[in-house]
């Protein structure tokens, strides 16, 4: 739903990881909390992070996949392109899910 996707987008953080994601896909939570130290100064626990890793999940803005004991997670940008169809290109058939 927008709401979800708007709610994901609303937090800076959240963005960041985002940011993250379209510039390597694929990280694991550690490397996610590496980079988000390194590049932003943001010192979070693995925690924080896994929680507004869900937000997004929930969204469906990041999708998650297992290889082994890790856990990797993928941008996925279907939500933010649905929202674009309906407003900046409203004569394009609206897909819903």
């Amino acid at each position: 739903m927008a709401e979800d996707v708007f709610k994901a987008l609303a937090d800076p953080t959240r963005r960041r990881i985002l940011d993250e994601l379209v510039e390597r896909d694929g990280q694991s939570l550690f490397e996610i909390c590496a980079r988000l130290a390194t590049k932003h100064g943001l010192g979070l626990s693995r925690q924080a992070i896994s929680q507004h890793l869900a937000v997004l999940e929930a969204a469906d803005l990041v999708r998650t996949r297992r290889q082994g004991r890790y856990k990797f997670h993928d941008l996925n940008t279907e939500p933010l392109e649905r929202i674009v169809t309906r407003w900046l290109r409203p004569d394009a058939p609206e897909s819903t899910p």
